[in-house]
């Protein structure tokens, strides 16, 4: 089998984005970005007492990505400025497509903020090519029980797919460029591999265990691994029961402007989602 190598093993750092502390593993000082894929950000897990004070992050505008949402525990509601709303539980995913822009929030849902609990997901920032920057925004409120699950390695092996093909499986969520989105689940002592198109950019994200390498190199949890494009899979071997989150992507090979929550194609365009938000043209949010 021809496995891919390793580009960049990246290393999460912590940061605080409104009170909440959160591991961010994309972008970092070495790597800006991993075509399509402009940002990864794991918040939690964190405890939360019952009524206590949970995850809340206040109305702010998007223009020209996707912002996504895997949520491995608690519960969070979105609401956007398109009077959309959604409620994610535990294995639920929110794909976003900001399109020519939205306001949302993203918080605890009552429930969760009633009974308290474990919080923790991932946010994903996948960029749109230009031509799909400016379409209407879209929601996608993917249930745990709509993601197909696929049982490898004599049952040591779960995995979940999101999005794209893979094992004659097609993953719920609609892209706008060709992307493969698997969970993965691997039992300690057990090795798997995941096939990826040629041309793809791929990465992988450990939320927890231990991963090893071939030649023994042990990665731990909050680990971003980058690989090459020399080979037709990913070898992956678990020193300690693992969780994963595996990406692929065709690459967007397009000029990128970006500033806070706008990803354009130039500075003109920035300007514009700038203006554009000040307007109330994306909208108005009402909670």
């Amino acid at each position: 089998m021809d496995y891919r190598s390793i580009a960049h093993i990246l290393k999460s750092e912590n940061i605080d984005m409104g009170g909440t502390q959160i591991r961010q593993a994309l972008p970092t000082k070495k790597v800006e970005r991993i075509s399509p894929f402009l940002l990864l950000h794991h918040f939690g897990p964190f405890s939360v007492a019952p009524g206590g004070k949970a995850f809340e992050v206040a109305p702010h505008p998007h223009r020209g990505f996707e912002p996504v949402t895997f949520l491995y525990r608690g519960g969070l509601r979105h609401k956007d400025s398109r009077g959309n709303e959604g409620i994610l539980a535990a294995g639920d995913v929110q794909w976003m497509t900001a399109g020519r822009g939205i306001i949302h929030s993203e918080r605890a849902s009552d429930t969760f903020r009633e009974s308290g609990g474990i919080m923790e997901g991932v946010q994903l920032w996948v960029n749109l090519p230009k031509d799909k920057k400016r379409v209407p925004p879209r929601y996608q409120d993917i249930k745990a029980d709509s993601i197909p699950e696929i049982i490898k390695e004599d049952g040591k092996v779960r995995i979940k797919v999101v999005a794209g093909s893979y094992a004659d499986q097609q993953g719920p969520a609609q892209t706008h460029s060709p992307i493969l989105a698997l969970q993965l689940e691997v039992q300690s002592g057990v090795a798997t591999s995941v096939d990826i198109p040629e041309d793809d950019n791929s990465m992988l994200y450990l939320l927890r265990g231990q991963l090893e390498s071939v030649n023994g190199f042990v990665y731990e949890a909050g680990t971003l691994l980058h690989y090459k494009k020399d080979g037709a899979s990913v070898m992956i071997k678990a020193r300690e029961d693992a969780e994963i989150l595996f990406l692929a992507g065709a690459p967007i090979d397009e000029p990128l402007a970006q500033w806070g929550p706008y990803v354009m194609n130039t500075q003109t365009e920035i300007l514009e989602a700038m203006r554009d938000y000040q307007m109330g043209k994306m909208g108005f949010y009402v909670d």
